[in-house]
């Protein structure tokens, strides 16, 4: 039976370890009471520093179903939210057909040679969700460039710099017919446009792993000392339906394409009523996490439950700590 009680982690040498993770006693920290709007959920947020306070791109679900991006600053990315009196960015259907269904799950990158913010969403056309992207320098106005890539592909987000001259996408295709497995993947481009040399990433696990048959990325890489985080998201079917849960991946530096280690065991789960029931029970979704690099702080930003928006809070140095210790990945597990 699948254990729905976080106590602690286990390692993959087998040492106790006590939660990477804390949730914020306050959660969930936003929902759609607190919107200013009419809204039906509101989850799945992007996270970004921005003038000093933090921001978020949440996705905002209406009342006939359709998904559209609305910003939230706090001074400490917790309390006294200032939530846009109007949607952020909608979708635009008439310029960009493939939004027709609505826009969602953004996640937010700084690019530096750019000096702008990049948000890559995903768009759900009719012929599926696909990855698009915009740019931005203020969160007010938004330079869009259209889908990335073709339909059906989500659960993508930018690396913030160039790597050997070229830019890389993270992203997840999913296989026509729901095939062997719904895997990571990673593009380079040299205009951010057209995106080629495609190579699966972090691959889905089979058998009865926490992460098989279906994975994706969640938060944008974080560079490091020891390289480029990955939090991603595992999907497991149960009797009772899928269980979204979260794992850790470390990627090399100057080579991403290289993952280093991956974590065995998720490292956060649903657990929490406000996680466990809702428009999709049994749901961790982060889309954004911010950095504090004075003092190592992590703020995790997730949606619960396709719901309400939490938040949980870690440390760089025991996530890296973690990571280190877990197996380099094999292939075909």
């Amino acid at each position: 039976m699948t254990n729905r009680f976080e106590t602690k982690l286990i390692s993959s040498d087998r040492h106790s370890y006590r939660e990477l993770f804390k949730r914020n006693p306050g959660n969930p920290i936003l929902s759609s009471k607190d919107w200013p709007y009419a809204a039906n959920t509101v989850f799945n947020p992007a996270a970004t520093m921005y003038n000093g306070k933090v921001l978020l791109l949440a996705r905002v679900e209406d009342r006939r179903g359709f998904s559209h991006l609305t910003k939230a600053v706090s001074d400490d990315g917790i309390n006294n939210w200032v939530i846009d009196e109007k949607p952020t960015l909608e979708p635009d259907s008439e310029r960009y057909p493939e939004e027709e269904w609505g826009i969602e799950d953004p996640r937010i990158t700084w690019v530096e040679e750019l000096r702008k913010y990049a948000v890559v969403y995903t768009a759900y056309s009719k012929g599926g969700p696909l990855v698009s992207m915009a740019l931005t320098k203020d969160f007010e106005s938004y330079e869009r460039l259209g889908p990335v890539m073709p339909p059906e592909d989500k659960d993508a987000a930018l690396f913030p710099k160039r790597i050997n001259g070229k830019w890389l996408l993270i992203h997840r295709p999913i296989p026509a017919h729901h095939g062997p497995g719904a895997h990571i993947w990673v593009s380079r481009s040299d205009d951010l446009k057209y995106w080629g040399e495609h190579q699966i990433l972090i691959d889905a696990r089979q058998g009865g792993w926490w992460d098989a048959n279906k994975v994706g990325l969640n938060t944008p890489p974080l560079e490091t000392p020891e390289g480029w985080l990955i939090l991603y998201h595992g999907v497991r079917q149960t009797a009772a339906g899928a269980i979204y849960r979260l794992g850790l991946a470390l990627l090399d530096l100057e080579n991403p394409f290289r993952v280093l280690r991956r974590s065995d065991e998720w490292v956060f789960g649903p657990h929490e009523f406000y996680e466990r029931e809702g428009d999709v029970d049994d749901v961790v979704f982060p889309c954004g996490w911010v950095y504090d690099e004075k003092t190592g702080e992590i703020k995790m930003y997730y949606g619960a439950a396709d719901t309400c928006i939490a938040m949980a809070t870690t440390n760089l140095k025991d996530l890296l700590e973690y990571i280190k210790k877990c197996p380099e990945p094999k292939a075909n597990m």
